[in-house]
């Protein structure tokens, strides 16, 4: 896009710059009802074209609809060409005929904003996302000097955002740092809807083994999306919401906020942050975790600063 740059007083030539692409897409939603084959939009959303299948995936498993890969019959774009006469914003999942749905979730109100998929403060008992416990003695370990290095390696991966400066990301790292998977999208939740579409249908859900890092803010629905992955750690750049908090402590995960410039505060989940010669780390693997000693961890671990607080 053309655009006048202005340094200090001098506006300068006009020249070209590089944006993120935005566009609508509508989920519609194939499925038998009372014999007879069935379409129904259940989401709109703002997202960065590209792996629109893994995100309609993404999107379906994490809000409940469907649990399996197989569940799923076909993923197809649909409906009129867009502007450039190729793309097509309106995707849509073709269910088996003998998947029984639970319609009470189709009634539910999908949020149209690429910022946020679900707004509002919206009670952890009421969610009724069928998100299990994680548990707690799962042998995943995660050393802070390895979490710090993640940021500078999402950063790094991030190919879209360093022509435009303009999406967010989401990426799956393994115990040794390593990263797995990246996608970016112009809203956080769609990255990682996109993200987890991709294991889910390559049959590799639950990620019960891979840290989840967003290069933004840790909300509510970021947590929730992770859960139903069986994701057990999320790590964010930004801060976490109160409600993030909340709900990553009743189901057992390991929430990290704040991670960069070689710091982080844990919020909960501190027995799985350990180095390899933490004490810690022998007590949670012989099964007797202390306490008091994760939070010790988790102070030694978080910054000191009045940026931060500790609950």
């Amino acid at each position: 896009m053309p655009v006048r740059r202005v340094r200090e007083n001098q506006t300068l030539a006009v020249e070209s710059d590089a944006l993120a692409c935005e566009e609508p897409l509508e989920i519609r939603l194939g499925f038998a009802r009372n014999g007879k084959r069935t379409h129904k939009s259940v989401s709109i959303t703002m997202r960065t074209p590209g792996d629109d299948f893994e995100l309609a995936a993404g999107f379906l498993f994490t809000e409940g609809i469907v649990k399996l890969a197989d569940q799923i019959n076909r993923i197809q774009h649909c409906g009129a060409s867009g502007k450039d006469g190729n793309l097509r914003n309106t995707v849509r999942v073709d269910l088996r005929s003998d998947v029984k749905i639970d319609f009470k979730r189709l009634e539910r109100h999908f949020y149209t904003s690429s910022s946020c998929g679900v707004c509002g403060k919206t009670s952890i008992e009421a969610l009724e996302t069928g998100v299990c416990r994680l548990k707690k003695n799962d042998n995943v370990f995660f050393a802070p000097a390895t979490i710090h290095r993640l940021p500078e390696t999402l950063r790094t991966a991030q190919n879209v955002f360093d022509r435009t400066g303009g999406l967010h990301a989401a990426a799956l790292f393994d115990a040794a740092g390593e990263m797995e998977s990246l996608r970016e999208d112009v809203g956080r939740h769609n990255a990682v809807d996109k993200l987890i579409g991709t294991q889910f249908l390559a049959g590799k859900t639950p990620v019960s083994d891979k840290l989840l890092m967003v290069s933004g803010r840790a909300s509510f629905e970021l947590v929730q999306k992770a859960l139903m992955a069986g994701i057990p750690i999320l790590a964010a750049v930004g801060a976490p919401s109160s409600l993030a908090v909340e709900l990553a402590r009743e189901y057992g995960m390991t929430l990290l906020g704040f991670v960069r410039d070689n710091r982080f505060n844990i919020y909960t989940g501190a027995e799985r942050i350990v180095s390899e010669n933490s004490p810690l780390k022998e007590k949670s693997e012989s099964g007797t975790f202390d306490k008091t000693k994760s939070l010790m961890n988790d102070r030694a671990v978080g910054p000191q600063n009045a940026e931060t607080r500790t609950k």
